[in-house]
């Protein structure tokens, strides 16, 4: 018998591109966390869904006030990026404004949008914003430090806000 994995509404789904390099991905490293279910791009299925919200680069900024709503992540390089959000457009979506990205980018192909992150780096964000624990999230992204010192002082106004 497989193990199934167990689906509860609060985790948030991560979907990730196949075109996605998995040795690359920052958020690998969160399959086996049990606050996250994964799908691969294009699947979508609205009975594993609960009130979502999709993050992305427009629609109002995400706010404490969106904590009753499941978050969903799309995975992919800019190049995909696109695509994918037209492919979820009927999920509402939060912006996370103001935060900077640390993960080096090198298209000389794309440019990336102004604000975009890392994926592991808008989970981080969007977590703290929501009052959820971020324990873990950073452990093994390798530029964790520089992001944590960039974001320095808003990630302060989240931490000295909390309830």
């Amino acid at each position: 018998m497989v193990n199934q994995p167990v689906y509860t509404p609060h985790q948030t789904v991560i979907v990730v591109h196949p075109k996605e390099n998995r040795k690359k991905c920052s958020v690998e490293p969160l399959r086996s966390d049990a606050r996250f279910l994964f799908w691969k791009y294009p699947e979508y299925d609205e009975t594993k869904l609960s009130l979502p919200l999709r993050l992305g680069v427009d629609g109002p900024p995400l706010t404490r006030k969106d904590g009753g709503h499941q978050l969903l992540v799309l995975d992919g390089t800019w190049r995909y990026a696109a695509t994918m959000e037209e492919d979820y457009a009927n999920i509402q979506a939060r912006s996370l404004q103001g935060w900077v990205t640390a993960y080096p980018r090198t298209s000389k192909i794309f440019d990336d949008p102004l604000g975009g992150l890392a994926t592991i780096e808008a989970i981080y964000a969007a977590f703290l914003i929501l009052g959820k624990s971020t324990a873990g999230l950073l452990e093994q992204y390798f530029w964790k430090d520089e992001f944590l010192r960039l974001n320095q002082e808003l990630i302060a106004s989240y931490v000295d806000s909390a309830p």
